[in-house]
């Protein structure tokens, strides 16, 4: 399989939960972005190590770090490599004395560690292929990277409804919450257009 390097790109609060936040991936070498949806503790945690902020008291992700760190294990790096009924999965590939082993994490952990070990993210082309979106007019999304609260779309979308819409429409509202970085209405959009092309 086609592994892809990716980059965090975005770290946006929700619109449509406020307690949630959507992490976004680029490919290093391309287009296609992936947006995760996370919540608010691990988006703090990744916030923190992408602004070189140090607490008062070690973070949970600081701890395992520094634990990895006190026995000789470097964390090698993170890749994303399940996609199952919406829910991504993750492993950290590390090493020890030679030896290469992997840990099962999950998706939003495994990012926030690779941030404090600034290791390469890598997916599939296969889930990109599911699960990325593509702006149409490409933004330099770099400038923008932390905790931003995004505005909402010029017109809200009923996400509940969604099988209600014409695929046309969706095409369309998809690249408006795109704009508005409203990732993970996208994801919605996203899923729904999904489940109409394997149906048809």
């Amino acid at each position: 399989m086609k592994r892809i390097e990716l980059d965090i790109v975005a770290l946006s609060h929700s619109v449509t939960q406020s307690h949630n936040y959507a992490v976004v991936l680029g490919e290093r070498k391309g287009q296609r972005r992936l947006p995760i949806v996370i919540g608010s503790f691990e988006a703090q945690a990744i916030a923190v190590a992408m602004e070189r902020m140090v607490p008062n008291r070690p973070l949970t992700h600081d701890l395992f770090k520094n634990t990895l760190d006190t026995f000789s294990i470097e964390l090698r790096e993170v890749v994303i490599n399940n996609l199952l009924d919406g829910i991504f999965y993750a492993r950290l590939v590390c090493v020890k004395d030679g030896e290469v082993f992997e840990i099962d994490s999950r998706t939003s952990d495994a990012i926030a560690m690779a941030v404090r070990f600034d290791c390469p993210i890598f997916t599939y082309d296969f889930i990109l292929e599911a699960a990325g979106v593509v702006l149409e007019d490409q933004e330099e999304e770099e400038g923008r990277i932390g905790a931003a609260t995004a505005e909402a779309p010029p017109q809200v979308i009923d996400t509940s409804a969604l099988e209600t819409y014409s695929a046309e429409a969706l095409q369309q509202r998809l690249q408006e919450v795109l704009e508005s970085e409203d990732y993970e209405t996208a994801a919605k959009i996203r899923d729904e257009l999904k489940r109409r092309e394997q149906k048809s």
